[in-house]
């Protein structure tokens, strides 16, 4: 019997192993890479400037800085802002004010509560921060990160929608989706970094290129502060990428997300 119910669980696993190769078989990452790895930093800091683009830049690596709209860095280096996009670095939305969700966080100050938010004040802030980055980089078209990851208003109103209407593809957080089946682009999971070190980021790229499927990082500082990833971590990272290039495509998130909607509209 025990022998049976060993066989019955092979059997099992193998199949389900199979179906998710079955599901990403039809699935094609770009010059048969095996996988996609986006680098994304939070909140347009100084460190983002100061610390991430020269290790970025040296390497050649192009990543995405989702920057609210009121950050004392986006008002005192437009120019350099505007630079990294030139570059092929990515500016996304992160609102204007970065509401977040005070039950969640203690924080958060009652203005900028999403629970006091309504859909249209929600809709209008990021509608606004849209215009403002286009002002800086001349982009039309841009992605989103949910700020804190926080996707309701009112308590439990959702603005996905809202997002689907203003952006091409938004980033939240969870886990590396284990198939590029019915992926939702308006909700794309990704890793909250906070003083990981460099094999453990390693590691988190290895695990998605096993399934095949995405890597998104959600970083914030850098070199030094809240929420960071320590520079000799960074570099650790984009070092064994470089070295394996032949496995991972790593490119912005817009360019990711579009290259997987159009892969999408062929699987249909």
């Amino acid at each position: 019997m025990k022998n049976i119910f060993i066989c019955a669980l092979l059997i099992t696993v193998t199949s389900e192993f199979l179906y998710s190769q079955d599901i990403n078989k039809n699935f094609k990452w770009p010059e048969n890479k095996k996988v996609a790895v986006c680098l994304t930093f939070d909140d347009g800091l100084d460190s983002h400037l100061d610390n991430a683009i020269p290790i970025l830049d040296s390497l050649n690596v192009k990543a995405t800085f989702y920057c609210p709209g009121n950050k004392e860095s986006l008002h005192n280096r437009t120019s350099e802002w505007k630079k990294i996009v030139e570059n092929g670095h990515e500016l996304g939305n992160h609102s204007l004010f970065h509401p977040c969700d005070g039950r969640l966080f203690d924080w958060v100050t009652p203005e900028y509560d999403l629970n006091n938010y309504t859909l249209e004040q929600m809709r209008m802030e990021l509608y606004t921060a849209n215009t403002l980055l286009k002002a800086v980089d001349g982009k039309s078209h841009r992605t989103y990160g949910y700020t804190c990851s926080n996707y309701t208003v009112q308590g439990d109103t959702t603005y996905i929608d809202v997002v689907k209407e203003l952006f091409s593809a938004a980033r939240s957080d969870g886990p590396i989706p284990d198939t590029m089946e019915n992926i939702d682009l308006n909700f794309m999971p990704s890793w909250y970094v906070d003083s990981h070190t460099g094999q453990e980021l390693i590691d988190y790229v290895k695990e998605a290129r096993e399934k095949g499927t995405i890597a998104t990082f959600m970083f914030h500082s850098v070199g030094g502060g809240y929420l960071n990833v320590s520079n000799e971590a960074l570099r650790e990272l984009l070092i064994y990428l470089k070295e394996n290039e032949e496995d991972y495509w790593v490119d912005t998130f817009y360019n990711v997300t579009a290259y997987i909607a159009k892969q999408s509209d062929k699987t249909k």
